[in-house]
């Protein structure tokens, strides 16, 4: 691909990075650190986002040129939507020192204003469309009707794993020649944690017993029920581990709490809630095994963090997390909660297996940069411009 010596003007949505925890935060963030670091000269970028909730962008972002919009969250994405549905330019976005019509516009989210010049839209994963049951009516039925929009309208995509370009295909008949797989990457603060700091963790958040971590939102499609019955069986079985459950509380996680009382697990599973990036890589290196029991994951990317730490991952085989994973987990059907503890099981008792998993992680990790990340996205957006 031709590359000329034109800076590329590109307008960012920094949303993510301002009002989530999750994933799709520190992919905004992440992407926009390393195109501001080491894309100066190739990429002129301008960051957006609304400002409906007083939050700010990251420390990293703050000295990045931007503009906001003073949006609450359902305006915002139902003006976006009009926008695509009435085929009208998104005003908003549009003037003097704001997003201008040559600039390549780059959706983080799920969240594509319809705009007069090239457009980049990253879709993360299209669970709505494959377990419907797991997100709530209104969002459901906003991505249902907005995200065919969406996809059509971008000039480029991009897809965070080859699982979720099959799903656009198959789903959307989006033109495979416009969709390009660019994986997330892993922060390199994400590393083995020395011994003080692990055993510090653990004396933090399982004193005396050894843990397993399950990590992510707390919310139907990651499975909980299915680590709870694996919990259930490797204690009958006489092992001490606690199961830590980390992570912000999403919808219907009542089934989840009810299971704990009903399974009798009430000391064995710990809620800790969000633990800020700073504290994970001790988290996870400390863990005895870190579990991914998901249904569906357009990522995965706390399997990769976990890795990275060298701590042994046992996983499910649905979606995506065999690619990212590799041969650096372990797998199970999501729905087999014999054969899931049977893989802790393994994991627990058989150290050389352990630190196979752990070594072959450590390796595996290594392959997800961000920069490598930036520099993909970067040639997307050329892409987008011809």
């Amino acid at each position: 691909m031709s590359h000329t010596c034109t800076r590329l003007r590109v307008t960012l949505d920094a949303g993510p990075a301002v009002h989530q925890r999750a994933g799709l935060s520190r992919y905004a963030e992440q992407l926009a650190v390393h195109l501001l670091t080491r894309h100066r000269a190739d990429v002129d970028l301008r960051l957006v986002y609304n400002a409906h909730s007083g939050h700010t962008l990251p420390a990293g972002l703050r000295h990045a040129p931007r503009q906001t919009l003073p949006l609450g969250q359902y305006a915002w994405r139902l003006s976006v939507l009009a926008s695509q549905l009435a085929r009208i330019p998104y005003t908003p976005l549009l003037g003097p020192d704001r997003h201008t019509p040559g600039a390549v516009y780059h959706a983080t989210e799920h969240l594509l204003p319809a705009l007069p010049g090239p457009t980049v839209l990253t879709v993360h994963d299209l669970i709505f469309e494959r377990y419907p049951e797991h997100h709530t009516r209104t969002n459901r039925l906003f991505l249902r009707l907005a995200m065919p929009l969406f996809v059509r309208a971008a000039r480029q995509i991009i897809a965070v794993s080859r699982q979720t370009a099959r799903d656009l295909v198959d789903l959307y008949c989006a033109d495979p020649a416009k969709i390009t797989v660019v994986y997330n990457g892993v922060d390199p603060a994400f590393q083995p944690a020395s011994d003080a700091a692990r055993t510090a963790i653990r004396a933090a958040y399982s004193p005396g017993r050894p843990y397993l971590l399950m990590l992510g939102t707390l919310e139907p499609r990651k499975n909980h029920l299915l680590a709870l019955h694996a919990l259930a069986r490797l204690k009958a079985a006489g092992h001490p581990h606690r199961l830590l459950l980390v992570g912000g509380r999403g919808w219907l996680f009542d089934p989840v709490q009810q299971q704990i009382a009903a399974l009798g697990l009430e000391d064995d599973v710990l809620l800790p809630g969000y633990v800020d990036d700073a504290g994970l890589p001790a988290l996870y290196s400390a863990a005895a095994c870190v579990l991914m029991p998901s249904l569906y994951e357009g990522f995965g990317l706390p399997m990769l963090e976990a890795m990275a730490c060298a701590a042994p991952v046992v996983s499910s085989n649905a979606s995506s997390l065999p690619e990212i994973g590799g041969d650096a987990a372990l797998y199970t059907s999501p729905h087999d909660e014999e054969g899931f503890a049977a893989a802790i099981h393994l994991v627990l008792t058989q150290p050389a297996l352990a630190d196979a998993l752990r070594a072959r992680g450590l390796v595996r990790a290594g392959q997800f940069t961000w920069a490598r990340c930036a520099q993909e996205t970067v040639e997307v957006y050329r892409a987008a411009r011809t």
